[in-house]
Formats: C-alpha cells, sequence, structure tokens
C-alpha cells in the first residue's frame, strides 16, 4: 500500500495532482482545507486490514471505515513530519562534519524503505577533536531511525492477529454465522457476536440488531422542511434521478412550486437531462443545466431565493472523463452544497465501499439508499452506512413518484431487514420442500 500527500491552492489543482500521479485506482484517504490551499492523502493498493495491521492498537479507535482512513492518513502525516526533522537534524551534522573537515558516508535512507547505510569510521589521525559529539549524535539519529522504521512496519509484531482464547464459543459461532446470512460482512458480524458472546442465542441476536441499530446512523432533519442546497451523486443506474423526482414530488404536494428548484451538472452524455426536464414540467419547476456558459455558482447564484434546489449529478467513475471536474465544482462551490452518494441496495458490499471511496471527496453529508424492493437482504447496505459513518437521508422502495420514497429511521430499517431475512428463509425453505 502506496500512501502519498498532495498539496494545491485549489481542490481542483489536487485532484489533477492525484490522477497524474496516482492514477485513476487511487483511493483519498483524507481532503481537508490548510493554509495556502487543500490538502489530500491518498493510498494506492488500499486495504483496511492491512491499515488496521498498520495502526496497531490504535485500529481499535476505529469503529468504522472513515475513521480508520482519516488515522490512516493522520499517521502518514506524523511520519513525514518525523522524517523532515530527521533529514534536517542529518544535514546540519553532514555541514558540521564537512566545515570540520571529517571523512564519512553518513546516513542515507528511502522514503518507502528508511534502509540505513552504515557510516565508515573515520581514520584516527584525521578524526576531529570533537569527534565524539559527532558520533553521539549519529547514534542518536541512528536510533531516531530505527523508531521511524517501526512506525512504518506498523508496530506489526503488536498488530499480529491474535489467537482465540479457548475452544470456540458455540453461541458466538452460531451468531456470528445468523448476522453473516442477514447480510453484514464476516468482520463486522464476528464483531458483533463477540461482544454478545455470553447471551443465550435469542438474547444476544436480539441484542445484536438493537447494536447495529444504534450504530446505523440518519438525518435529524428533513430535508424539505429545512430547505438548502442538495446534490446526489452516485454511479450511473443508482438511482439519483428518479429519487430527485420523488423528492421534488413531495416538496411541492407539501409546500406548492414556487421555493423549489432543479439543476443538473450532467453535461457528459447525450440526452442526459430528458428526464429531469420532464419531472420540471410536470411539476412545473425549473430546471437549470450547468455547462460551458452557465457554472454551477453562477446558476445557485440566481436560485438564491429557492427554499430548496436539489442537484442531480452525472453517473461517472474515476476513469470517465469529467470525473474530477465535476467532483471538484462541487467541493470548491462558495454555497453550502450537501453532497449525498446514492447507493443501491442490490449492490455488492465490496461495489458500495468502491463507489464511496470515488466519491467521498465531494464532501459527502450522507447517503440515500435506493431499491430496497429488490434487495435479497439488506445487512449489506446497513453495514456499509455503519462502517462508512454515513447518516442515512432517504430510502427509496419501489418506481412510484412521490409514495416509494421513505425518511430514514435506524429501527424500521434493522425491523424491515429482519422481514427481508425471514421472507429468504421461506422462500428456500419453499423450494428446498418442493
Amino acid at each position: 500500500m502506496k500512501v502519498k500527500r498532495f498539496f494545491a491552492q485549489t481542490m481542483a489543482e489536487a485532484l489533477k495532482q492525484v490522477s497524474n500521479e496516482m492514477g485513476p485506482d487511487a483511493v483519498i484517504l483524507s481532503n481537508r482545507r490548510v493554509d495556502g490551499g487543500v490538502e489530500i492523502v491518498t493510498a494506492l493498493d488500499y486495504d483496511e486490514n492491512m491499515a488496521r495491521q498498520r495502526l496497531g492498537d490504535k485500529a481499535a479507535e476505529a469503529t468504522n471505515g472513515s475513521r480508520l482512513a482519516e488515522m490512516q492518513a493522520d499517521q502518514h502525516r506524523h511520519l513525514e513530519s518525523e522524517l523532515t526533522r530527521s533529514r534536517s537534524r542529518i544535514q546540519e551534522v553532514r555541514e558540521k562534519r564537512a566545515s570540520a573537515g571529517a571523512r564519512y558516508t553518513g546516513v542515507a535512507f528511502d522514503d518507502a524503505t528508511l534502509e540505513q547505510a552504515e557510516p565508515e569510521q573515520p581514520v584516527a589521525d584525521e578524526a576531529p577533536a570533537d569527534g565524539a559529539g559527532y558520533n553521539s549524535e549519529l547514534a542518536s539519529m541512528k536510533a531516531e531511525i530505527e523508531s521511524l522504521r517501526d512506525l512504518v512496519r506498523g508496530n506489526a509484531a503488536a498488530s499480529q492477529p491474535k489467537k482465540p482464547e479457548g475452544p470456540g464459543n458455540a453461541v458466538q459461532q452460531r451468531l456470528s454465522e445468523r448476522l453473516q446470512e442477514f447480510g453484514l460482512g464476516h468482520e463486522l458480524a464476528g464483531t458483533l457476536a463477540q461482544q454478545n458472546r455470553n447471551a443465550r442465542l435469542e438474547d444476544a441476536w436480539k441484542q445484536s440488531l438493537k447494536m447495529l441499530a444504534t450504530g446505523v446512523r440518519t438525518a435529524r432533519h428533513s430535508w424539505l422542511e429545512a430547505g438548502g442546497v442538495y446534490a446526489l451523486v452516485g454511479p450511473t443506474g443508482s438511482g439519483k434521478t428518479t429519487t430527485i423526482g420523488k423528492l421534488a414530488a413531495r416538496y411541492v404536494l407539501e409546500h406548492g412550486p414556487d421555493s423549489l428548484a432543479l439543476v443538473t451538472t450532467d453535461r457528459y452524455r447525450v440526452a442526459a437531462h430528458e428526464q429531469l426536464f420532464v419531472f420540471g414540467r410536470i411539476l412545473n419547476v425549473p430546471v437549470r443545466v450547468v455547462d460551458e456558459t452557465h457554472s454551477l455558482d453562477d446558476i445557485l447564484d440566481e436560485l438564491s431565493d429557492r427554499h430548496l434546489v436539489l442537484i442531480d449529478t452525472a453517473g461517472l467513475t474515476s476513469s470517465d472523463r469529467g470525473y474530477q471536474e465535476q467532483l471538484a465544482e462541487l467541493a470548491r462551490s462558495h454555497h453550502n452544497i450537501r453532497s449525498h452518494l446514492v447507493v443501491s441496495a442490490t449492490s455488492q458490499p465490496r461495489i458500495m465501499k468502491s463507489v464511496w471511496h470515488c466519491y467521498k471527496m465531494a464532501n459527502l453529508a450522507g447517503c440515500v439508499m435506493t431499491k430496497i424492493d429488490e434487495a435479497l437482504t439488506l445487512g449489506e447496505s446497513l453495514g456499509f452506512v455503519m462502517e462508512t459513518g454515513l447518516p442515512v437521508a432517504w430510502y427509496t422502495d419501489g418506481q412510484k413518484i412521490p409514495e416509494d420514497l421513505h425518511r430514514a429511521q435506524a429501527v424500521p430499517l434493522v425491523r424491515l431487514g429482519v422481514e427481508r431475512l425471514r421472507a429468504m428463509q421461506h422462500s428456500q425453505a419453499v423450494a428446498e420442500g418442493a
């Protein structure tokens, strides 16, 4: 796993650097504003298990994937700071040696491996009078670089997987299997089962579901009541435009069309705006298009009198033309745009995480779960939002507008997941009986 930090005056410039040096497969670990611009920490071949091993005991503080990525980025910043300090000290000693006429090879290290070359022993009759002092400084730096070497290794010894204590707990094993059947990933299911292994199976199952409901965050306020500017981002086919149609229809029914506007940034596909324009004509709501002559901020300035503005975006991946341009446009806007990731409940967990990594540089404020009715189980979606920490604002469970749009609440979502599990088990039993 290769981690690197980038600085630039604007988010667009930083994203361009990432694309040029790291390629389309780079994962954004963190992005933040710093003095003079923005900072992005990226990784290639990012693996959460490897990240936890590098963090060692500190990884226990990472309750979700988002926090883990932030901690990995913080560790990289700390490492770079220590390397810079060590380089400065080494250069200072080299300059002192040069001025004293001493002959030595110094200490050399590589950013990736931090390998150290052994210093040559100075010839006795050429050694400066204060050679002991220099040797002492070199010894100090040697110890310091050894500590940096341990930091790069990520305290491998401390992060080795712990062996299970004693024989496997039967309740824990059965509970973990049931949670995985519910749709949770192996790691999350094992964690919940571990915390409830001492109870009876049914009690442990109920307690695990309560913990899951506690870990699933939801939006505190309804967009329709609070107002503001909201952008839906996500891959093609996730349901962004249809969800915006449902939100717009619900708003018009409750508040009328005069304080609502729709915006699309999709200028990359032919006829990409047609469905949104259809919604606009039916609801009597204006639809604006971001293009070469009308920037997003210019359009939002014109719509500043609207209570609610919904932004539809192009479903682009990191390899598509305009991907970085679109996300940078959202991130650098001077308007308070609350970007939400649209996640299809039918997607595989690995795809969900990949999409999240692609779009989290847009400063995601939450997510919207779609196609709940098409998913066999809901544990995959619930596990995803629990691990990433994204609050769920809405979920959809059909094509009806606006009936199949619902405010997200943790307990009903978990209950719906249990009902879906029972329906799947019943279908399997019927199939086996047939």
